[in-house]
């Protein structure tokens, strides 16, 4: 794996250059071959909190965790947790859907263990409601507002202009996304 690390209102000192190449470097061990991927790993501070963000795509799958932390050290142990559970996830409740050559199945060596505290995932995802609406036409603004006013982290419209079924949603920094189709 190739390692691009970069610090954000922060220095990337060796020892953490090391650490981290360590710490990610240990999930290798859960495929059967060495993935050819650049592990682009981004570090910042912010009010005291140290925040790690490291993004691995691989060819059918795309790993990602993003931690915060008073310890960078500490942040950078809870990524690479995050990054297993991801793995394992993975290899036992998605790959039991496409069992076929080639699939994600095989990317991962066979003996994980579960981790600790870690619950049991069952063969099916279990759909526990179920909620019927009408799309209303709108702008994404409009829709933002009505997101808001209701509560919620994600609305689904139908664009006025368009009229295709949009999704607009609240970022983890406080700013609006919007999910479009493709035409």
């Amino acid at each position: 794996m190739n390692y691009n690390i970069r610090g954000e209102n922060m220095e990337v000192t060796p020892a953490l250059r090391d650490y981290v190449e360590k710490k990610v470097g240990k999930l290798e061990r859960y495929f059967d071959t060495t993935p050819i991927a650049d592990v682009n790993v981004r570090m910042q501070v912010l009010n005291n909190q140290h925040i790690i963000e490291v993004t691995i795509p691989l060819p059918q799958l795309l790993l990602r965790g993003e931690e915060k932390h008073s310890d960078m050290y500490a942040a950078i142990d809870n990524v690479v947790e995050k990054l297993e559970r991801q793995i394992r996830k993975h290899k036992t409740k998605v790959n039991r859907k496409f069992r076929q050559e080639g699939s994600l199945k095989y990317m991962f060596k066979n003996d994980l263990e579960p981790l600790e505290n870690e619950p049991v995932i069952t063969d099916e995802l279990e759909v526990v409601r179920k909620k019927r609406f009408n799309l209303k036409p709108m702008d994404a603004e409009e829709a933002i507002l009505q997101m808001d006013m209701l509560g919620h982290s994600f609305f689904v419209y139908s664009d006025a202009v368009n009229g295709s079924t949009n999704v607009v949603y609240k970022r983890k920094d406080g700013k609006y996304g919007l999910i479009e189709p493709e035409a």
